[in-house]
């Protein structure tokens, strides 16, 4: 057996502002401020003598170069993210950042909202737009039946109502 793995689709490049203002805000945070307080408290570890048993000096440094991988990471999609700071003319229709509400066929309500894939950890009400429950609701109306292959089985979810919140 081979260990060879297809790479991962690439990822949806937008994003909302409120999530490209979060992770500036997280950037910002990890390079002007838990990074010199990490590299600190390495060079205090590493005045201390033999580096080689001293856990606080190995743990600074496995904490900064997670700290590096993220800021690489942030640097990254924010120079490729497309901002979406408008809202679509046609809002009767299913968009990026659209507010859904869909309703099954137990009458069981669900409300969320369609947004980049690196926003997902802000809100737990978030769906991705590369999600297949995105997917299937682009663009559709208020009123129309979607159905959505699930490992369970088949969901029937109807669409009841379609809100976008005003941009500021």
């Amino acid at each position: 057996m081979s260990r060879y793995r297809p790479p991962m689709p690439p990822k949806s490049a937008y994003i909302t502002k409120e999530g490209a203002q979060k992770l500036t805000a997280e950037l910002k945070y990890l390079w002007k401020e838990k990074r010199p307080q990490v590299t600190e408290s390495v060079r205090e570890a590493a005045a201390q003598g033999d580096r080689s048993e001293n856990a606080e000096y190995i743990y600074g440094k496995k904490q900064l170069r997670e700290i590096d991988r993220r800021v690489r990471y942030l640097e990254k999609r924010l120079e490729a993210f497309t901002v979406v700071d408008r809202l679509p003319e046609d809002q009767s229709s299913v968009y990026f950042g659209a507010w859904v509400t869909l309703e099954d066929d137990e009458e069981n309500i669900k409300h969320f909202r369609i947004v980049g894939p690196d926003e997902l950890d802000h809100d737990a009400r978030y769906i991705s737009i590369d999600s297949p429950m995105a997917k299937v609701l682009l663009k559709k109306h208020e009123g129309d039946e979607i159905e959505l292959k699930l490992a369970s089985g088949l969901m029937n979810y109807t669409v009841e109502e379609i809100e976008y919140k005003a941009i500021p």
